[in-house]
C-alpha cells in the first residue's frame, strides 16, 4: 500500500478577528472554492440521512456546468443512510478521504477505508454506514445517467488509490500520472472520476480547452492553477469547478506531489436540442 495523504474537510468557524476577503472566485468560465470558505455555515442537511452534514461543492447550472454535482460529505459514527438517493436514474462515485464506509450494493457489502473508491450504476439499490468510530469524510459525485440504445449499463466498480500504481502520461511526462478506477475505453460509462498526479516542477505543457466539464479537488500538496486567463495558486482542501471549454493548465510547486480528484463528462454525442 503506497504511502498518501488526502486532504478531509472538518469545518469550523473563523473567530470574529480575521480578514473578510479571501480567493474566493466565481465567474464565467469557472469557480475557485478555497478550503477556508467551506465553513459550518454553509452545510446542508440532506433527505433520509442521519448523523451527516454536506458541503455542496458543485450543483448542474444552466450557462455553466451542467452535467453533474459534487458534495463533501462528514458521516458521525453509526450514521448514514439506507436511501441515499432521491432522483432516479443518478449514478455515484464516491472517494474516501477519512474513515471506514460500509456501503452495501445490491445486497453485498463492501468496506471501504481512506483512499477507497466507489461507481455505483444508476440501476443499482445501495447503502451506506460510517463503519468505524471517528467521522467518515468522503466525496460524492452525481450524474444522471445518459442511456445509449444498444447499451448495457456500466458495472459497479471498487477499487483503492493506495492500491493502484498510477499511469504516466505520454513519453517526455513521467513526472505526470493519472490514477484510474473506470477503464477508459469502455463506453458504457459516461463520466470518469480519477487521481491526478503532478510531481514537483512537473505541468501540463498546454492550454487545455475541451467540452469535458470538470470537478477538480485537491487531496494532496500544492500548485498553481490557469483557468480561463487567471493564474490560481491552490492547495490541499482547494476546489476548482470549470465549465465546458475553459482554457486551463498546471504546475506544481513542490516540495511534495500536487494531486487532485478529477471528474469529468465522457463518451457521449453531444445533445443537439436543448
Amino acid at each position: 500500500m503506497t504511502e498518501r495523504t488526502y486532504y478531509a474537510l472538518s469545518g469550523g468557524m473563523p473567530d470574529q478577528t480575521k480578514k473578510l476577503t479571501g480567493q474566493a472566485v466565481f465567474k464565467n468560465a469557472y469557480a475557485f472554492i478555497p478550503k477556508g470558505v467551506m465553513t459550518d455555515i454553509v452545510i446542508s442537511q440532506l433527505p433520509f440521512w442521519s448523523g451527516t452534514r454536506a458541503w455542496i461543492i458543485a450543483r448542474p447550472m444552466t450557462g455553466f456546468a451542467e452535467s453533474f454535482s459534487q458534495y463533501i460529505m462528514e458521516v458521525m459514527p453509526g450514521g448514514g443512510s439506507d436511501r441515499p438517493e432521491t432522483e432516479k436514474g443518478t449514478q455515484h462515485a464516491l472517494f474516501i478521504t477519512a474513515g471506514d464506509m460500509a456501503l452495501t450494493v445490491n445486497g453485498a457489502e463492501h468496506h471501504l477505508t481512506t483512499g477507497g473508491f466507489a461507481y455505483i450504476p444508476c440501476t443499482a439499490e445501495w447503502s451506506l454506514k460510517n463503519a468505524g468510530d471517528a467521522p467518515l469524510c468522503f466525496h460524492w459525485i452525481r450524474k444522471a445517467y445518459e442511456w445509449v440504445d444498444g447499451l448495457d449499463a456500466p458495472d459497479f466498480v471498487t477499487g483503492n488509490d493506495r492500491d493502484k500504481a498510477p499511469s504516466p502520461m505520454p513519453p517526455g511526462h513521467e513526472g505526470w500520472m493519472t490514477t484510474r478506477f473506470i477503464d477508459p475505453t469502455d463506453i458504457r460509462y459516461d463520466m470518469n472520476v480519477n487521481v491526478v498526479t503532478f510531481m514537483p516542477g512537473t505541468v501540463i505543457p498546454f492550454e487545455e480547452t475541451h467540452v469535458n466539464e470538470h470537478g477538480l479537488y485537491v487531496l494532496e500538496g500544492g500548485g498553481v492553477y490557469e483557468l480561463n486567463q487567471d493564474w490560481v495558486e491552490v492547495e490541499a482542501g482547494d476546489f476548482m469547478w470549470l465549465r465546458a471549454f475553459c482554457p486551463q493548465s498546471c504546475y506544481a510547486r513542490g516540495p511534495g506531489p500536487f494531486r487532485y480528484l478529477l471528474y469529468k463528462n465522457v463518451n457521449r454525442h453531444m445533445p443537439l436540442k436543448l
